[in-house]
């Protein structure tokens, strides 16, 4: 469990080239106007946590921003920004699943997109991760005027030789997105989004089964993703089974 959320702090801090572990809290604080790049992503102790929850609030003035309570928190925490005006907004499973050998990958009814007329490719050209900003973003309600600056932290992320991003393509254009970010021994999946228009027709298992494939050939020992209600029931028929939990806080301006 230690490498799984290890795994996702990197991923949520990436999105600030000028974050760090902090001696209380880890946040991150991207500039960009919408909740999913800022926030607090772990805190050492609650002993204290009036003056940290302050600290943050200042430094995210003006920013929506979320804090994030997993395992890797004291267990008291939620508790303790609730006391000091903290807002609870979702409890979100964490998933996880043991990885194998790539011949162990599922591949369910020809659902990785062969016979659908689709590819799951590597993005690597600064047009194609335009367009696979601009999947996530659309699919997340994220404002238009956001995605340069999206696809600016994308390029320049410090880790991103521990990136792989799969853009699912059909007809020569980005339908699909994922990310997987491979660290700590554990392949965290992220931004699994589907465009509206081509849901419901098996890209996300496609992104799926890419996603696993990939987290192996890099030597991973566990894939692990924060499931969304709508995603869910997808990835447990690939194995992912219930590791832990995040709850998310907003506070009032």
């Amino acid at each position: 469990m230690a490498s799984v959320f290890a795994n996702f702090r990197q991923y949520l801090m990436g999105w600030d080239a000028d974050s760090h572990p902090g001696s209380d809290v880890d946040q991150f604080r991207s500039g960009l106007a919408t909740p999913q790049f800022n926030g607090v992503v772990r805190v050492r102790s609650t002993s204290a946590i009036g003056p940290a929850v302050a600290g943050v609030r200042r430094d995210l003035a003006g920013l929506p921003w979320w804090w994030w309570v997993g395992p890797d928190s004291p267990g008291d925490t939620a508790d303790a920004l609730r006391r000091h005006g903290g807002q609870e907004l979702a409890v979100l499973p964490v998933l996880a699943r043991p990885l194998g050998h790539p011949a162990e990958t599922p591949d369910t009814s020809g659902q990785d997109g062969a016979r659908a007329g689709l590819r799951v490719e590597t993005v690597r050209d600064g047009e194609q991760l335009a367009d696979l900003v601009r999947t996530y973003r659309t699919s997340m309600g994220i404002a238009p005027g956001l995605e340069p600056e999206m696809v600016r932290i994308e390029s320049q992320r410090e880790d991103n030789a521990d990136i792989v991003r799969l853009a699912a393509v059909r007809d020569g254009r980005v339908v699909g997105s994922t990310v997987v970010i491979n660290a700590h021994g554990v392949a965290g999946i992220f931004l699994v989004h589907v465009a509206e228009a081509h849901r419901r027709r098996g890209i996300g298992a496609a992104l799926t089964v890419a996603a696993l494939r990939t987290a192996q050939d890099r030597g991973m020992h566990t894939a692990a993703l924060v499931a969304s209600p709508a995603g869910e029931p997808l990835y447990r028929r690939f194995g992912f089974t219930t590791l832990s939990e995040y709850s998310l806080f907003a506070f009032p301006a």
